[in-house]
């Protein structure tokens, strides 16, 4: 193994004091030379020298790090969110050190102790564990918090949401107005308070319009596991779609919970024959970015996935550089984004 470089190695070609470079390479105001400080850096860059980040915030009391843990890297949704954590966290000279729970709320509370542990500054989390109080905890012994996507009732921090049941009902609604009522629901399992409330959103619309819909058309998954499956969304909506199809009286339009599974609907259908939009109608929600690369491009509901990771990073960082920030909670808006994949069926009218 490369023996690594120490201040030690440049003190040395430098022709000078380790507390001297130490001064010039942690910026410190302790009065230097210029052509010495110049020379220390030259060095530096020479040996390709790396500074110990550990050591320096043992000596400072002072991480410069954020942790974010997220449900699932597989899914487009939550890498533009941590996009937007991203270039936010390095804009302000931050780092951030990601967690991917594989859908797990063993491993969620694992990553959170170690996370703690390796005494990051905040965290950004989107936390799937029904059992919150760890998180709970480790905010009371002084973490900042900010949550996302999913609502942790009772955290005294500042939380970003989206009005799901909004969603579920303007997808639903969608539908309604291109004169569906065969309306199925394909989803994961409603776990999550996410997916609850867009199931709410789907019945929300029933109702209001009066439209009864057979038991077999709501398809919600018994399992949830990713570790092993890395496409579990996607293989979760073939599997669910072929349960669909065989019911004797077919929807003519299904509502699926995100556009990873809505790809694994179509992609069913298309392996049994059925055209979309023209036979099956389908709607998905996220606005993930590959939903408008699919053929048919995929109509959908937008959640503004990049915002929202920008947003959570730019409240914890206020909180972690000494702001006046009070708790906040702010609820994102859904958007319907009309594309190839739903089709008016005689009958059609605006409702609105």
């Amino acid at each position: 193994m490369k023996k690594q470089i120490t201040i030690y190695d440049i003190a040395k070609k430098a022709k000078t004091s380790t507390a001297t470079v130490s001064r010039v390479l942690s910026n410190s105001n302790y009065p230097v030379r210029s052509d010495l400080k110049e020379r220390i850096k030259q060095v530096a860059k020479e040996l390709n020298y790396i500074p110990n980040m550990i050591g320096r915030q043992l000596k400072t009391n002072n991480s410069m790090t954020i942790g974010v843990i997220i449900p699932s890297i597989t899914n487009p949704f939550y890498s533009s969110i941590v996009l937007g954590i991203e270039d936010i966290a390095r804009s302000r000279g931050y780092h951030v050190l990601l967690c991917n729970s594989h859908r797990s709320s063993e491993l969620e509370e694992e990553y959170l102790k170690t996370l703690f542990e390796k005494q990051v500054r905040g965290l950004i989390v989107s936390s799937i564990s029904s059992n919150k109080e760890l998180v709970e905890a480790l905010a009371q012994k002084g973490l900042n918090v900010v949550a996302f996507d999913q609502t942790i009732e009772g955290l005294e921090s500042s939380q970003i949401q989206f009005d799901f049941r909004k969603g579920g009902f303007l997808a639903t609604e969608h539908l309604i107005e291109k004169a569906h009522r065969k309306i199925a629901f394909i989803s994961s399992p409603l776990t999550r308070p996410s997916r609850l409330s867009i199931y709410e959103g789907y019945q929300q619309a029933l109702e209001k319009y009066e439209i009864k819909v057979e038991k077999e058309w709501i398809q919600i998954a018994s399992r949830e596991e990713e570790i092993s499956e890395r496409n579990y969304e996607f293989e979760n909506g073939i599997d669910l779609t072929k349960k669909l199809l065989q019911c004797s009286d077919l929807p003519t339009a299904i509502f699926v919970c995100n556009d990873m599974t809505a790809f694994g609907v179509m992609n069913e259908l298309a392996n049994q024959g059925i055209k979309v939009p023209e036979q099956m109608s389908v709607i998905g929600f996220d606005n993930i970015e590959f939903s408008k690369m699919m053929t048919p491009p995929l109509t959908t509901i937008q959640q503004p996935d990049y915002e929202m990771g920008r947003m959570a990073c730019n409240l914890l960082l206020d909180q972690l550089d000494g702001e006046e920030t009070k708790k906040v909670d702010i609820i994102l808006q859904p958007k319907l984004i009309e594309r190839h994949t739903t089709k008016a069926l005689d009958g059609a009218i605006l409702l609105k």
